[in-house]
């Protein structure tokens, strides 16, 4: 019995520091990671073009149990782990994975193709970890997260569309379909050359519109306008100034904002 605690006790620290190590083997770990979400998200818009993907059922299983596995070792290594489990993007990441394992047995049922754009999710707790690694991340940090936030904005909507629209309308084929249907839409472009069909496209097609005028257009500025540095004044408490700032805008107090021409 306790060479089997030591034995689990060391397996622990062991996955624990590839999680949240700060060593190369750790770093290269995360980097991998981040890479292989980068390439199974593509890998997910690809499918979209495949109609008859019965052949990719043994890719898509062995996607999922690697999902699986990553899954199961940041629950075995948090501290809360119940919190961790069930948290949004580990409900999002099981979600994912049972859809993934169960494909081969439901023939690939297309609206599972909605539930894979949750991957996207991911994406916020990788820009955390590497907020700590990269002091570009950490200067960057509002436009990177405004950025991230359009894009899962974006690809979420393209695979609700994607979804519901590629099995009755003949104007969309595939993801890029839907996407450029979804960028036309948000940007108040509308060429017309896809329309959404039905009671239940037109009503997706108006709140696709509605979002365009408030939410994308607002994340869109957000990334395109004079970014800020993040400093608390001392006395109002106003956390964001000009990179050049020397008083605060609010209260008038001579800032100290480090830059990189300090000497």
């Amino acid at each position: 019995m306790p060479m089997r605690r030591a034995r689990t006790g060391k397996l622990h620290t062991r996955i624990d520091k590839l999680y949240n190590g700060r060593d190369r083997q750790a770093n290269a770990f995360r980097w991998g990671l981040l890479a292989f979400d980068v390439v199974t998200i593509l890998y997910f818009v690809a499918a979209s073009f495949f109609h008859h993907a019965d052949k990719f059922h043994s890719l898509e299983v062995t996607i999922g149990v690697i999902y699986l596995l990553d899954y199961a070792a940041r629950v075995y290594v948090s501290k809360t782990r119940l919190r961790e489990a069930f948290s949004v993007l580990g409900l999002a990441d099981l979600i994912i994975i049972i859809s993934l394992i169960t494909a081969a047995l439901i023939e690939n049922f297309v609206a599972l193709r909605l539930l894979r754009a949750l991957r996207l999710l991911r994406s916020y707790r990788m820009v955390i970890m590497l907020r700590r690694e990269s002091r570009f991340v950490r200067m960057h940090e509002d436009i990177i997260f405004s950025v991230i936030n359009l894009l899962v904005f974006l690809f979420l909507v393209t695979a609700v569309v994607y979804v519901t629209q590629v099995e009755h309308n003949p104007a969309i084929h595939n993801y890029v379909d839907a996407l450029y249907f979804t960028v036309t839409a948000l940007t108040t472009t509308g060429f017309g050359d896809i329309t959404l069909q039905g009671v239940g496209g037109h009503l997706l097609a108006v709140l696709i519109m509605i979002f365009g005028l408030s939410l994308f257009l607002r994340l869109v500025q957000t990334i395109f306008r004079p970014e800020k540095v993040r400093y608390e004044c001392p006395d109002c408490g106003l956390k964001r100034h000009d990179q050049d700032a020397v008083h605060c805008k609010h209260c008038g107090r001579v800032l100290h904002i480090s830059n990189e021409g300090d000497g």
